[in-house]
């Protein structure tokens, strides 16, 4: 398997293998979105198994939770769960204070209330998701379809009063329609290519009528696990104040990941 992958597809992998040793039997776990969160799901569903783990996943979107399904790990839903042990995500960005851009898989909203209701949330990347600010990629703002263009506008209005280099935003779309949020929700991106009080946008956009949520996730992260492509990866733990290295070994025959 590992000969076939991307020195990317490598970071993510082990990235995801080491954060699933944080997974103990019984408990209910956020499974994230996205194409390292898959690689989580798939290492999860190896340990069910072959090793018998007993788990209950909480999934952050409809594609996720198919996935799971189809390693084998049992699904259930927040509601039913309540509470959660520990969330596993990726992001498309991170800064040194494991502060977060998501969204990018357009799963924003139901990730952050997945990860705001677990105990930890520990975020699973590779290398070039980590920045020194946070903002070179877009930062996604969910939205209710009704009067869209308005809460866009109010949107562009406050981010004059805001301090980043960029102001252009964009609806996401999906060919030719906009896209749809699994909550029938719109995503608008903004194309802000700094921002300086991530802090603050967060609390600002929250607060214009029409947005649902933003991809800013501020104080939500405790670990995150850095991949490279030769197998490393580093965890660093906001909490501990510890960053720690190790190497993960390639698994070359698993037909959970033949299809990746």
């Amino acid at each position: 398997m590992s000969g076939e992958l991307s020195p990317i597809d490598r970071a993510k992998f082990v990235a995801a293998k080491r954060a699933v040793d944080f997974v103990e039997d019984g408990m209910r776990v956020g499974l994230g979105t996205g194409s390292t969160a898959a690689w989580m799901v798939r290492c999860l569903g190896e340990l069910v198994r072959d090793e018998g783990l007993k788990i209950r996943g909480i999934p952050t979107s409809t594609r996720t939770a198919e996935l799971a399904r189809q390693v084998g790990i049992e699904v259930t839903s927040l509601d039913e769960a309540k509470w959660l042990d520990l969330t596993i995500d990726g992001a498309d960005e991170f800064d040194d204070e494991l502060n977060l851009i998501k969204g990018g898989g357009g799963a924003l909203l139901q990730e952050k209330i997945v990860a705001t209701a677990s105990d930890q949330m520990i975020v699973i990347a590779d290398v070039a998701k980590q920045v020194s600010n946070l903002g070179a990629f877009p930062l996604p703002v969910e939205v209710i379809p009704f009067g869209w263009q308005t809460t866009k506008a109010l949107v562009e209005e406050t981010l004059v009063s805001l301090d980043v280099l960029g102001r252009e935003t964009t609806l996401r779309m999906n060919g030719t329609s906009p896209f749809v949020t699994d909550e029938g929700n719109y995503i608008v991106d903004l194309h802000l290519n700094r921002i300086s009080n991530a802090r603050q946008m967060a609390l600002v956009m929250n607060q214009i009528p029409g947005v649902v949520e933003n991809g800013l996730f501020i104080d939500i992260c405790d670990v995150v696990i850095i991949g490279h492509g030769d197998g490393k990866v580093e965890i660093r733990d906001i909490n501990a104040g510890t960053v720690n290295e190790e190497r993960i070994d390639f698994v070359d025959n698993d037909n959970l990941f033949a299809d990746i």
